[in-house]
């Protein structure tokens, strides 16, 4: 692949897109590209061991960033790590149960936060891995970086895992708002200053992952997760001005439209519940979307895929789109399904 940068903005379909123009054809990226459905990262996964000893091998990391875009020629590179680096820099214990997922100790329900001992080096290896692959990516791929968004990072600090209703985090957002507070203060500045490290060492462009942020009534949602991520933007914006925010919301509905309005993300990411021709009336003008194809529809393939394509295609008809799913790609979709689906919405350009 080319080390050498391209020339102009439109070298980039993707990035584009996010600067807020509209090409015959959107580009795209999926949602956890990179990961359980490849056979190359699986066999990979085997090699190393567990998931954060492959997060925290940049060489490892990087080659696995890489393996979508080598298969499919994605518009777009996702970093590979995980969310919970955040918490992991802040101070607690991050590790992975097999069959369980994620865990961190001590959990914020039980302790409180200045009990940790934040150790922003956890960041460096992440940086490392952004650098190898800016180095290897073709130039015209954008590359993305990404965090959780405070929400989401502070419900797995407050519980220590993941949880079906995200419940911890509510009761102590009710009954100590204050607390709950100090701890989302300490998120946005830790991920402001993972972000800024990101874009520093390469990536172009990033997103804000909530993905719990449906969890939470609209007086709350207004509190964690609108406000949060509008800090977040903000102190970005003052480091760096020019490189474009996404911010996935999923599971917000009709609180989209305030999301969308008040964080000051560039673009957002809609979830495969969303009705696109109701995001494209009600979303601000002009501004760039994200998705939003219900991944079972991509295990399915077939007609459902071309019809869900169609109808998200037509729906966002000239706004800047991005082509995506409405969340991350399951590890049991076929191969030959995203094959498809990449070349079927790349024909969009001869049915317009």
């Amino acid at each position: 692949m080319s080390l050498d940068a391209p020339t102009d903005l439109a070298a980039k379909p993707l990035l584009t897109v996010l600067k807020g123009e509209c090409p015959a054809v959107p580009p795209m990226w999926l949602m956890r590209q990179a990961g359980r459905y490849l056979p190359e990262y699986r066999a990979l996964r085997a090699d190393k061991g567990g998931f954060l000893e492959l997060v925290y091998d940049s060489e490892a990391a990087a080659e696995v960033t890489l393996q979508p875009l080598r298969r499919f020629g994605f518009d777009g590179a996702i970093l590979f790590s995980d969310i919970l680096i955040v918490p992991y820099a802040m101070g607690q214990q991050l590790w992975f149960e097999a069959g369980e997922g994620p865990r961190l100790a001590p959990i914020l329900a039980d302790t409180d936060l200045s009990a940790l001992t934040p150790d922003f080096s956890r960041f460096e290896a992440i940086y490392e891995t952004v650098r190898q692959v800016k180095a290897a990516l073709d130039p015209h791929v954008t590359f993305l970086g990404f965090a959780g968004s405070p929400w989401t990072i502070a419900t797995y600090m407050v519980a220590g895992q993941g949880s079906k209703d995200q419940g911890a985090a509510r009761r102590l957002a009710y009954g100590d708002p204050a607390r709950f507070a100090a701890i989302i203060d300490a998120i946005v500045d830790a991920t402001v200053h993972y972000l800024a490290g990101q874009i520093d060492a390469g990536v172009e462009a990033v997103q804000l992952f909530d993905s719990w942020a449906g969890s939470l009534a609209p007086i709350q949602f207004d509190r964690w997760v609108i406000e949060p991520n509008r800090r977040i933007v903000e102190k970005l914006k003052a480091i760096h001005p020019d490189i474009p925010v996404i911010g996935f919301p999923k599971g917000a509905g009709a609180k989209l439209a305030d999301y969308a309005a008040r964080t000051g993300v560039d673009a957002v990411g809609v979830d495969e519940t969303v009705d696109p021709h109701w995001a494209h009336r009600t979303l601000p003008q002009d501004m760039p979307v994200q998705g939003n194809l219900d991944p079972l529809a991509l295990i399915a393939g077939g007609r459902a895929v071309e019809e869900a394509v169609d109808t998200i295609c037509a729906a966002f008809a000239g706004r800047p789109h991005i082509f995506n799913l409405g969340h991350g790609i399951l590890p049991d979709t076929p191969i030959a399904h995203v094959e498809a689906l990449i070349s079927y919405v790349r024909r969009q350009g001869d049915r317009n």
